[in-house]
Formats: C-alpha cells, structure tokens, sequence
C-alpha cells in the first residue's frame, strides 16, 4: 500500500473509534484507534524511507520497533507520540484479548492519541 492509501486507511479507522465510542463500545473504539495509529506508522515508515523490511512493519512489535528506532529515536517524531503508540497497543490487546475492563475514558484518552499521532505524522512526514 501507498504512504497515500494507509493515511486513507487511518482516517477511517480514527472515525470508526469516534463512531463506537459514542455508541458505548469502549473496547471497539480502543482497537481501531490503535489500528489508525498502526496504519499511519506504517505510511510514515514507508514515506521516510527508512530501511525497514517489508516483513518487519507488517507485524505489531516489528512496526513499533521500526517506527522507534527510525522515526522517534531520530526526532523526526516526538517521544511521546512514540509512547502513545505503546500505551495504545497495550490497551488493544487488553480491549480485544483480556476481557479486563476497559473505562470509557481510557477509550476517550485513546481516541485524543490516535487524534493528536495521525496529525504528528501528518506535520512530520509527507505523506
């Protein structure tokens, strides 16, 4: 996919998690605001140009890993956006797998990262 394509695939997924956090689904909204965050970490990977592998940003740790090393160690992109990312991941799989609760504003906090990281790529990387 495009640089172009993924942002596409992030603005919808970020729209999905306002959607289902107004309709009271907190644990939906945590997995696609996480999602909009992957997918636009994916684009700036790929329209930066980093020498990441194919195989590497496909999978969760190895596109945080990527997108770390490349994008947040070079100050391309602000540490805590980094960090949001993480946090996110964990709050996903906790959402999707653990069957922990989780609070609606947790779910608002997640929704306001995806919002603020998607607008960091966007400022940082040409995409």
């Amino acid at each position: 996919m495009t640089p172009q394509a993924l942002m596409l695939k992030a603005d919808r997924a970020l729209e999905s998690a306002r959607l289902l956090l107004e309709s009271g689904d907190v644990e939906g909204a945590c997995n696609r605001a996480y999602y909009a965050m992957f997918d636009s970490a994916r684009a700036a990977l790929i329209a930066s140009s980093a020498p990441v592998e194919s195989e590497v940003a496909r999978t969760h740790s190895g596109l945080i890993a990527a997108f770390s090393l490349h994008l947040v160690k070079t100050g391309v992109i602000p540490v805590e956006h980094g960090r949001a990312l993480n946090k996110i991941e964990d709050l996903r799989l906790i959402a999707d797998y653990r069957g922990d609760q989780v609070t609606r504003d947790r779910a608002l906090w997640a929704l306001e990262q995806a919002t603020s990281f998607i607008a960091a790529i966007r400022a940082s990387v040409s995409v």
